[in-house]
């Protein structure tokens, strides 16, 4: 007699995905890919530029601590990602600190005009990622960074285009080392309670830079309280850099709960 099994479809658009392993949803039509995940034809605009350090510790949620005052403003061109296309992004990060635990990159903005970007960041790495329109374009022999919300330029960033070979081994020793990348997730339930409430980190896989400039940089800021990168007030440029790269992005790690319950203390 044949069998009447009928074998599950495939988690594909056009297809209902299993409730049980869903990753994203709709089950139908996912929005954001599992890891790992593959961006190529990366463009990236790095501006540096020390800020205050009352600002800088205004923005860090506790128990992260401040490393200096210097900000790092990542422009990218997202040409090609595995799912989500072709995109902008703007990460801006502070050097910070888990005390014992972790140091690298809080993001206290981020921005992108892509849905599935939007919501991969925020449902899993808990990015406090925004809609904007960044981008990275040549103009003549000017490189120019532009972040734009609200119909305002948030930020302009520019600096000469490819003079001088630089390495981002010395932005790092410059500013701090932004490859491990630090969020506060934060998810309520349904009932208003909270469900997660976390400082997280990722760190990108298989980074692979086909080249990189790096020049003085001219960065701009104009206030939009949708977007605030003027609490963020430039002091004191510092160096840019133009890259191409290319990298995967896989899972992170839950560095601190903020829900855990407390350690139990035995008397003695």
């Amino acid at each position: 007699m044949p069998s009447t099994h009928i074998p599950p479809l495939p988690a594909l658009p056009g297809y209902l995905a299993d409730p049980l392993h869903a990753w994203s949803t709709p089950l139908a039509a996912p929005l954001s890919p599992p890891f790992p995940f593959t961006f190529r034809d990366v463009t990236v605009l790095t501006l540096a530029y020390r800020t205050t350090p009352d600002a800088v510790r205004r923005l860090l949620p506790a128990p992260l601590v401040p490393i200096n005052d210097w900000v790092l403003v990542h422009l990218y061109n997202m040409g090609d990602v595995e799912w989500l296309g072709r995109y902008g992004e703007c990460n801006v990060m502070l050097g910070a600190a888990l005390p014992g635990r972790a140091q690298g990159g809080f993001s206290p903005f981020l921005f992108l005009n892509s849905d599935g970007g939007l919501a991969q960041g925020r449902e899993v790495h808990g990015q406090p990622k925004k809609w904007a329109n960044p981008r990275v374009e040549t103009r003549s022999d000017l490189v120019v960074g532009v972040l734009e919300r609200n119909g305002i330029d948030v930020l302009t960033g520019t600096m000469v285009y490819k003079h001088h070979r630089g390495d981002l081994a010395d932005l790092k020793r410059t500013t701090f080392d932004f490859a491990l990348n630090l969020n506060y997730k934060v998810v309520p339930d349904i009932d208003g309670r909270d469900a997660i409430r976390q400082i997280t980190s990722r760190q990108l896989a298989k980074v692979q830079v086909h080249e990189c400039w790096a020049d003085p940089c001219s960065v701009e800021l104009r206030p939009n309280m949708q977007a605030p990168l003027h609490l963020l007030p430039v002091v004191e440029t510092g160096p840019g850099y133009f890259w191409r790269a290319e990298f995967s992005l896989e899972p992170g790690r839950v560095l601190h709960d903020y829900l855990a319950p407390a350690p139990a203390f035995k008397n003695t």
